[in-house]
C-alpha cells in the first residue's frame, strides 16, 4: 500500500517503521489486548503518525525563512558525537551522506520554527485553571512524613575496618551520654562534617531502610543510640517531624503553570493538525 498526501507518495515501508518504532511502549500499555487486534491498531495509529508528519513537514517547506548553515552544521556535529563509524550513523537515519543527514536536520528545524509559529500567542493558564489543576491533583502534591535530620557517621570501607569505625563511634557516643552537645561531637568526630552532619528534612522513603528505621521512630530533639547501615556507624538527631501533606499551592504553582502551558500547547498543536488534515488530500493507492 502506498499514502498518497497532497499528490506527496509515503511508502508502506514508512508506516512499518512508524510502528518498529512505537511498539516496545504499545505493547507495554497494551499487554492484554488480543493480538490481532493490536497489531491492527498499531498499524492504524502509525499510519496517522505518518500521515500526520508528513503534513507538517510539507507545511513546514512552505516557509522561505533560510535556517542559518551554521546552526545545521553544529547539530549535525553533535550527532555525529554519538556514532564512532559513519556508517551506521547513515544506516540509522537511512540517509548516504552527511548531506542527507542535514536535510533532516533542516527539516527538523523548520518544522519547530512552524509549531513555534503555531504556539507563540497562547494565553497563559487562568487563576481558575491553576487552582482546578491543583484540586484535582491533590494527591500528585502530596509529601510524606518527613523528619529534619543531623548524623554523626562513621564510614565502613577499604580505609577504615568495621572495628576501628565502631570503636571511633562509640567514643563519640560516650561523649553524648557525658552531656557533651551534639553539634560539638559531630564536628569532632563524624566523617561527614558538612553543615553540622545536617541532612535536612528527609522524606520517608528517601533514604536507606536502615536510616529510616531509627529516624522515624525518634521524637523531635532525640538523639539514636549507635547504629549500623550499609554504609557504616551512625549517630542521629531528629531536630523537627513533619507529617504527611500536601504541599501548598504556591509552592507548587511553577509546576502547574508548567504543566498548564504543556497542556495548551499541546492543543494547539492538536488543533493545527487537524486543520491540515481537514484541507488535506490523503488517498491509498
Amino acid at each position: 500500500m502506498t499514502l498518497i498526501v497532497n499528490g506527496e507518495k509515503i511508502k508502506d515501508s514508512a508506516i512499518k517503521q512508524e510502528a518498529e518504532r512505537l511498539r516496545p511502549d504499545y505493547e507495554r500499555v497494551f499487554p492484554d489486548l488480543d493480538s490481532k487486534e493490536r497489531e491492527a491498531q498499531l498499524f492504524d495509529w502509525s499510519k496517522e503518525n505518518v500521515i500526520e508528519r508528513a503534513l507538517i513537514n510539507q507545511e513546514a517547506k512552505k516557509s522561505e525563512e533560510k535556517i542559518p548553515q551554521d546552526q545545521i552544521d553544529s547539530a549535525l556535529a553533535k550527532i555525529k558525537e554519538q556514532y564512532t563509524d559513519p556508517k551506521e550513523l547513515y544506516k540509522a537515519l537511512g540517509v548516504e551522506d552527511d548531506a542527507g543527514i542535514k536535510d533532516q536536520i533542516e527539516m527538523q528545524m523548520r518544522v519547530e520554527q512552524r509549531l513555534s509559529d503555531v504556539c507563540k500567542d497562547l494565553p497563559d493558564p487562568s487563576k481558575a485553571d491553576i487552582q482546578e489543576y491543583y484540586e484535582k491533583n491533590a494527591e500528585q502534591f502530596k509529601t510524606g512524613e518527613s523528619a529534619r535530620v543531623a548524623h554523626i557517621v562513621k564510614y565502613v570501607n577499604w580505609q577504615t575496618d568495621e572495628e576501628t569505625a565502631y570503636n571511633a563511634i562509640k567514643e563519640a557516643h560516650d561523649e553524648l551520654k557525658n552531656g557533651a552537645a551534639f553539634e560539638v561531637v559531630v564536628d569532632k568526630h563524624t566523617d561527614c562534617a558538612d553543615s553540622g552532619g545536617d541532612l535536612g528534612y528527609v522524606v520517608k522513603g528517601q533514604m536507606v531502610e536502615e536510616f529510616e528505621d531509627v529516624i522515624f521512630h525518634l521524637g523531635t530533639g532525640d538523639v539514636s543510640d549507635v547504629f549500623r547501615t550499609r554504609f557504616g556507624f551512625h549517630i542521629a538527631k531528629v531536630y523537627d517531624r513533619k507529617s504527611a501533606a500536601v504541599a501548598e499551592l504556591k509552592e507548587v504553582k511553577d509546576q502547574i503553570v508548567g504543566a498548564l502551558q504543556e497542556q495548551i500547547r499541546s492543543k494547539a498543536i492538536d488543533d493545527f493538525i487537524d486543520t491540515l488534515k481537514e484541507k488535506a488530500k490523503i488517498e491509498e493507492a
